[in-house]
């Protein structure tokens, strides 16, 4: 991985769950990276965030022994100003809210060089009206998937003003990251992966509240029936594998109904009032065994390299059909 140098000096806003992953990201592709935050104990942890995922790069060796720390190409900066000061990309993963992002956008107008590229990590905002009109050229949504040093995965979305030459400008250096980007024409809530995760989620929590199957039931329904076919085949291909015809049948049949549209289901508000609020608290659908936070990630990112590196061998020489 090398950072292009159109993007060679970046700078990240947010030093949470995301923001530090994605630091790691592009240092290890050769960029230059300055950190913030607002909240001073996120931004203290996350040198300690970063130093153990490369901990985990390193034992699986999707980095090896000569690669130099990132951490020494990563500065942590207590002010907005000071993190944009020379940056060609700025990212934006700060939090999930429209008020917060229209602040951010606004400070980075007013501080950010008027040639730099702002790059929005945000899961389901439509954050172009949020921006000032002066950067929308310059501004597009490029949403990452966690852990972002693993998962390959990247949405990409130009906003009505972005030109289409920044986009495959963006496209290509993500790619150049050893990412696999996807780029939609027009921004949706929650792109592609995250609609199709919304749309099971409803799913799933219908099942389990219905009583016809639990938490292992339906993992192991995803496990061993969807996830080794769609990792080879995508969805759309594995129709066409089934045969369309089929596909056109059951839509005739009727016999589906899509559970009804709620904004809440009581086996989940159960599990958060119980404190049952997943990983970091130890306990979610499933208890994790007073296991420590950081070992559970750790184990999952080892795995997810394994599963990664396998997928990845299988589908490899795979023929890519024309789309019609």
């Amino acid at each position: 991985m090398k950072a292009d140098a159109m993007y060679e000096n970046v700078a990240i806003i947010g030093a949470g769950t995301m923001g530090h992953g994605l630091a790691l990201v592009h240092a290890l592709g050769g960029a230059r990276v300055t950190v913030t935050d607002v909240d001073p104990a996120t931004l203290a942890g996350a040198a300690g965030r970063i130093r153990s995922a490369v901990q985990v790069l390193a034992e699986c060796g999707e980095i090896d022994a000569n690669t130099p720390d990132p951490l020494t190409r990563i500065r942590f900066v207590p002010t907005l100003a000071e993190a944009v000061a020379d940056a060609n990309l700025v990212v934006e993963a700060a939090v999930e809210d429209p008020v917060a992002k229209r602040s951010i956008f606004s400070e980075l107008d007013r501080l950010a060089p008027r040639t730099a590229v702002i790059a929005s990590n945000t899961s389901g905002l439509d954050i172009f009206p949020l921006v000032p009109a002066g950067r929308l050229g310059r501004t597009l949504i490029v949403h990452w998937y966690a852990p972002p040093y693993i998962v390959e995965l990247v949405d990409i979305v130009g906003s009505p003003e972005t030109p289409a030459d920044l986009i495959e400008s963006v496209r290509a250096f993500v790619a150049g990251l050893g990412k696999r980007p996807v780029v939609l024409s027009r921004f949706v809530p929650g792109y592609v992966a995250n609609r199709l995760q919304a749309a099971w989620t409803r799913e799933v929590l219908w099942l389990m509240e219905q009583g016809i199957a639990g938490p292992a039931e339906i993992d192991a329904a995803v496990r061993h029936g969807l996830a080794g076919r769609m990792a080879l085949l995508g969805h759309v291909m594995k129709s066409d594998f089934g045969g369309l015809t089929l596909t056109q049948r059951l839509l005739a049949n009727g016999s589906y109904e899509f559970p009804a549209p709620v904004d809440h289901y009581d086996i989940l508000d159960r599990l958060v009032e119980a404190g049952r609020t997943g990983v970091l608290a130890g306990k979610g659908f499933y208890d994790y065994g007073g296991r420590p936070a950081a070992e559970l990630v750790a184990d999952r990112d080892r795995r997810l390299i394994a599963l990664k590196r396998a997928t990845n061998a299988i589908v490899a020489d795979f023929p890519e059909p024309k789309v019609q």
